[in-house]
């Protein structure tokens, strides 16, 4: 299952950096990930200080 992030994100980039495929790319006021590139790894979520990206 892959991840997504919800609107507790505040736009800050450490998801997309810690994504060891570059799944996520920034939105309009948030961070996306790209379901069919995720491979529910958990490291978007390991980087997130909010804790925005959670398993679908």
């Amino acid at each position: 299952m892959a991840y997504k992030i919800t609107t507790d994100c505040i736009a800050c980039g450490a998801c997309a950096e810690g994504c060891p495929v570059s799944a996520i790319t920034e939105g309009d006021g948030i961070y996306v990930i790209d379901a069919d590139a995720c491979i529910d790894c958990g490291a978007c979520a390991d980087a997130c200080p909010v804790g925005a990206p959670v398993q679908e």
